[in-house]
């Protein structure tokens, strides 16, 4: 079916509604690279941790594009057979935490579309806050979505006669788009990387052998064996094709303050990874040594909530002297709670993912160190269970301040409703999650952990955010419902 001058490569059985955008993912990609199936493969497999709902795989042989994509784990999605079938030395890899809309397959990515052109491929971290303005715009003059996601914008936007017949095409239509975005985007013979001029969200470029690489982190190119080579900059499209590769700007530079995302290094990235040329796991250490000098606490022991905590718990266990300990035990074959897309998956997981080491914690008095606090019912569950383990007394600390505002770029905290400490103290967080302390890291003291503070967005704290939001893209977000957590403290 033609649709605006492409044709979907999948079938539609439902209607989809369009939805506010609150997805985060993980893109990777490579050009001249052999087995390119099993290398996407391999750098998605390091990027799960970005999403878990569905993955996909697009390889061109520079003939025939072909792809495998699904709902699930990128194992599971993506097996032995369904690579030997991928043949080819150019693709793209997605994987995704919805929910730019429904939890549907017709929303795994990458999408593949059929222009008059030929077949393109897209892949998307983060949120386009016009989307829906674009959208209605097509929708008015009779294109028709085929997903409720709002990558599918730059889609329509490829396919449009008014950039299609214009030199720099992708470009100009790269240029229409506003919000956060790291895209790459494949024809049967190119790759194209491109990041959005306030760099809301990481994209790397990295060397292999005489091929090319591009992913959301630096760890998936180390999985592959792919040499970090540089970020995609801001307003940055790099094209890589027969001729080599080579970059160009699609808007004018930023004046001012970038919007890189502190939650990169507060919680979403893996400790290896360099995430905006910083390394996660270093800043972590500073997180959690400017925690100890803002909130110390008389303790005897140091614990984290594992993964993301660990790194900050160290620091604070150098800066406060206090030893470190492995308090939690993580089931690595549970997924990370917070990117888990239903209230209930999130509330039945918690109990899964965690164990409490009880001679650890037992008569101790336990500093806990989390890297946030979103909705708060994880972290009752575990105060909870330190008690139920024995411990003494439990002062929870977070390396992070709190988060009171919502995220328009890419991540799941579209509701103030649904934000604890938007509605409650701290004192009174604090009464709920049943701990003897509760302290935050002041945003002062998270902007000194990270070179160049001022090119990170921390509107999900302060409010403030490095540009505008649309008040009818914010009230379409803070009237969501259907997911909220609204928490009644029993004070």
């Amino acid at each position: 079916m033609l649709l605006g001058g492409m044709r979907f490569q999948m079938s539609v059985h439902d209607t989809l509604e369009f939805e506010r955008p609150r997805e985060y993912c993980g893109v990777f990609g490579v050009f001249g690279v052999q087995e390119a199936s099993q290398q996407i493969y391999k750098g998605l497999f390091a990027l799960q941790h970005r999403g878990q709902e569905g993955a996909g795989i697009v390889v061109s042989d520079g003939e025939k594009i072909r792809s495998v994509k699904g709902m699930g784990l990128v194992a599971e999605v993506c097996g032995p057979d369904k690579l030997a079938c991928l043949n080819g030395s150019i693709g793209i890899g997605h994987v995704r935490y919805s929910t730019t809309g429904l939890s549907k397959p017709q929303n795994v990515q990458p999408l593949v579309v059929e222009c008059v052109d030929g077949i393109w491929a897209i892949a998307h971290n983060g949120n386009l806050t016009n989307a829906h303005k674009l959208r209605l715009a097509y929708q008015e003059a009779g294109a028709i979505f085929q997903t409720s996601t709002d990558s599918e914008i730059l889609v329509h936007l490829i396919a449009d006669p008014m950039f299609r017949s214009r030199p720099r095409r992708v470009e100009r239509a790269l240029a229409e788009l506003q919000g956060a975005f790291s895209f790459l985007l494949m024809t049967k013979d190119s790759l194209m990387a491109a990041r959005d001029p306030h760099g809301f969200r990481p994209l790397v470029v990295g060397s292999l052998g005489k091929g090319y690489v591009f992913a959301s982190e630096t760890c998936a190119l180390e999985q592959v064996g792919a040499t970090y080579v540089r970020d995609v900059l801001p307003g940055e499209l790099v094209i890589v094709d027969h001729k080599g590769i080579r970059s160009s700007t699609f808007c004018e530079p930023v004046s001012g303050q970038l919007g890189q995302c502190i939650f990169e290094h507060v919680y979403f990235s893996r400790p290896d990874s360099l995430v905006f040329g910083q390394s996660v796991h270093e800043v972590r250490l500073r997180l959690g040594r400017k925690l100890a000098e803002e909130s110390p606490a008389d303790a005897d022991i140091v614990i984290s909530v594992p993964d993301s905590g660990t790194s900050a718990a160290i620091g604070f266990s150098q800066q406060s002297g206090l030893p470190f300990d492995q308090g939690f035990i993580r089931n690595h074959y549970i997924g990370r709670t917070f990117i888990m897309p239903e209230i209930d998956q999130r509330h039945g997981s918690v109990d899964m993912k965690l164990a409490v080491v009880p001679g650890v914690v037992r008569d101790k008095r336990v500093v806990v160190i989390d890297d946030s606090i979103v909705r708060g019912t994880t972290s009752r569950r575990r105060v909870k269970a330190l008690r139920e383990a024995g411990a003494k007394e439990i002062h929870m600390r977070i390396s992070c301040p709190p988060t009171r505002h919502p995220c328009f770029f890419g991540i799941d905290f579209p509701s103030s409703e649904e934000l604890i400490a938007a509605q409650h103290s701290t004192d009174e967080i604090r009464g709920f999650m049943g701990a003897d302390s509760l302290a935050y890291l002041s945003l002062e003291g998270l902007r000194a952990a990270v070179e160049h503070p001022g090119d990170f967005c921390t509107g999900c704290f302060s409010g403030e955010y490095p540009c505008e939001v649309s008040e009818h893209r914010k009230d379409a977000l803070e009237s969501r419902n259907h997911m909220s957590e609204t928490l009644t403290l029993p004070l």
